[in-house]
């Protein structure tokens, strides 16, 4: 079974999207996990909702900070796109992929459901070339 890590900043928004869709798409198939560089106290609740709105529930995951172990066991690692102010952890990873979305922190409901299709297209993506 192939371990996905995906990687964002607080691992409040994106990771966890799609760590939930990597679940919900790849069960039995792979392993998938989150975490961030500078993590958020908890998951932003508009990207919990939005991910209702498609019958997976990330209500009861966790923000988890970047393990360099996590991250050495995985097989793929998948940064979601870094804002230059902030600390990217894609330098630090030799296997990473960057997908170069945006943070949905602070848009309207409209954008995270755009961020939220874009990240459910690349995860369906992934899962199938494994």
């Amino acid at each position: 079974m192939k371990k996905i890590l995906f990687v964002c900043v607080e691992n409040s928004a994106r990771s966890q999207m799609a760590e939930g869709f990597a679940k919900h798409y790849g069960k039995g198939k792979v392993e998938a996990y989150s975490a961030g560089t500078k993590i958020a106290e908890k998951i932003d609740p508009v990207v919990v909702k939005v991910m209702a709105e498609k019958g997976i529930d990330i209500s009861k995951q966790k923000p988890k900070p970047f393990d360099a172990k996590i991250a050495e066991q995985a097989d793929i690692i998948v940064t979601m796109g870094c804002d230059l102010e902030e600390m990217c952890p894609a330098p630090l990873l030799k296997k990473a992929i960057d997908w170069g979305i945006e943070g949905p922190k602070g848009k309207p409901i409209e954008k995270v459901r755009e961020i939220r299709d874009k990240i459910e297209i690349k995860v369906k993506e992934l899962l199938e070339n494994l």
